[in-house]
């Protein structure tokens, strides 16, 4: 269980910073680069959470059935932040990680919002609505999170299943903003070659 007593605690102020495992590194490593874009995206999740709690162009039913989706994956983005915290020897016993089935979770809400969509024959421009505006945002965000890992990989060893997590939750954010746009009766901005 975390507790938290004590907020500062002074050991930062030298640039260096503690890992799970208790071991001192710098603030600018890319293990505290990769899990600091993590709690960062995890923040942008918020936005968008707060986005659909007070929209007013969603039915009461997809704004429970997104507030749940949005929870689940904030939680996950926690456990993730832990795995990415922790360096693989200093992990312990039912520790919480990324795992196959977040993978595939992701996937089985990808595929049943996009059955509900038109196929694309452009990219999509982010806005049309404030919600579809804040999870294009989280998807650039989680994009930029798993460049950070895979930053961090070149030197250190990550958990099997971060990478394909990230990969899979930026992909079902656009899929996401695609299908909220058409549920919330809001148009997709598609964008066109030459369109100034």
């Amino acid at each position: 269980m975390v507790r938290l007593s004590k907020i500062y605690t002074r050991t930062g102020d030298g640039g260096q910073t503690r890992l799970v495992g208790g071991q001192q590194v710098p603030k600018n490593s890319p293990r505290i680069h990769a899990y600091g874009t993590v709690d960062e995206f995890n923040a942008v999740m918020g936005l968008v959470r707060t986005a659909v709690e007070t929209s007013d162009t969603l039915s009461a039913e997809d704004r429970a059935a997104l507030e749940a989706w949005i929870h689940d994956v904030q939680q996950s983005l926690f456990n993730l932040g832990s795995d990415l915290a922790t360096r693989i020897e200093d992990r312990w016993e039912n520790m919480p990680l990324a795992s196959a089935s977040d993978v595939s979770d992701l996937e089985a809400s990808i595929d049943e919002w996009n059955a509900d969509l038109k196929s694309l024959n452009s990219f999509v421009l982010p806005g049309g609505g404030w919600i579809n505006a804040h999870l294009h945002h989280a998807r650039t965000v989680c994009r930029r999170a798993e460049l950070q890992v895979l930053m961090l990989a070149e030197s250190e060893t990550v958990g099997s299943f971060v990478v394909p997590y990230l990969n899979r939750l930026s992909d079902a954010l656009f899929v996401l903003s695609r299908w909220v746009a058409k549920r919330s009766g809001e148009r997709e901005i598609l964008w066109k070659i030459g369109d100034r």
